[in-house]
């Protein structure tokens, strides 16, 4: 019988199978075989990307969130990989996409949406290493979107605005209050300056009135009977001119009008009439 020949690729591992069951595990390189009696099938070793699609998750406050991440994966025992598995990196999805849903479970919407890296390190340490189970090890973990649903996204942007207004609305306020208490203090500072001025414009106006009283009455205290006679002789003279033709005169004076011209000559001519 010809031998069959069979070149397993660099990083990959080749099992040997002889009517269908395992016999042995070859490295990679050029091998021979005995054809429809023995196959080589070949695995691959190398690092693979693995993308779990979008699925709901229910947080602990009931919300619903999308989840989308991707792992990378090797295969590390290529026999349970192969023989002890219907789908070995199916049955790994399924078991990351579970500790996932049993992560986030355990959080509140807002600590799950803010605490990724967290997610990914608990989740990490959950899988561990699946070698023995499934012949992979899973080596990255990396969540690439959590999203809320459309309903809790909505409710979010509205809370969102409502909160972008509600602050709004008290620095405005905060800022008409602080305007109304600058202009009600300027309006102050104001008054009391406008206070304060009259107050020394009234201060000054009565210590000029003081000094000038208290001239007067030292020039009257240094004052002889000269110079009263001389004021009462123009008192008299003004009300002389005056069209009520009356003079008062204080009675101990009346001796002394004979002494004036004008008064003698209204006691002669009223003498004469």
């Amino acid at each position: 019988m010809p031998l069959g020949i069979k070149i397993v690729p660099q990083n990959n591992q080749g099992l040997v199978e002889t009517f269908g069951k395992y016999r042995r595990s070859v490295a990679s390189g050029f091998h021979f075989y005995l054809p429809i009696i023995q196959k080589i099938r070949t695995v691959s070793l190398a690092m693979e990307p693995k993308a779990l699609p979008n699925y709901s998750i229910i947080t602990k406050d009931n919300a619903d969130v999308s989840a989308s991440l991707t792992l990378n994966y090797h295969v590390t025992d290529a026999v349970k990989y192969q023989y002890e598995n219907t789908d070995s990196v199916e049955s790994m999805a399924q078991l990351v996409r579970g500790h996932l849903r049993d992560i986030i479970g355990r959080m509140d919407l807002n600590e799950a949406l803010g605490s990724t890296a967290k997610i990914n390190q608990e989740l990490t340490i959950a899988i561990g290493d699946l070698t023995n189970t499934y012949g992979i090890n899973v080596d990255r973990i990396n969540i690439d979107e959590l999203t809320p649903s459309s309903a809790i996204q909505e409710a979010m942007d509205k809370q969102l605005t409502a909160d972008r207004e509600r602050v709004a609305a008290i620095a405005k306020a905060e800022g008409e209050a602080k305007s109304i208490e600058l202009t009600t203090k300027a309006k102050n500072d104001a008054l009391k300056a406008t206070a304060k001025a009259e107050a020394e414009a009234t201060r000054t106006r009565a210590d000029a009135e003081r000094y000038r009283i208290d001239t007067v009455q030292a020039g009257l205290s240094s004052a002889d009977d000269k110079y009263f006679q001389n004021q009462s002789i123009n008192a008299f003279s003004e009300l002389a001119n005056s069209p009520a033709n009356m003079v008062v005169v204080p009675s101990d004076k009346t001796g002394d009008l004979g002494q004036l011209p004008i008064a003698g000559k209204l006691l002669k001519k009223g003498a004469d009439l």
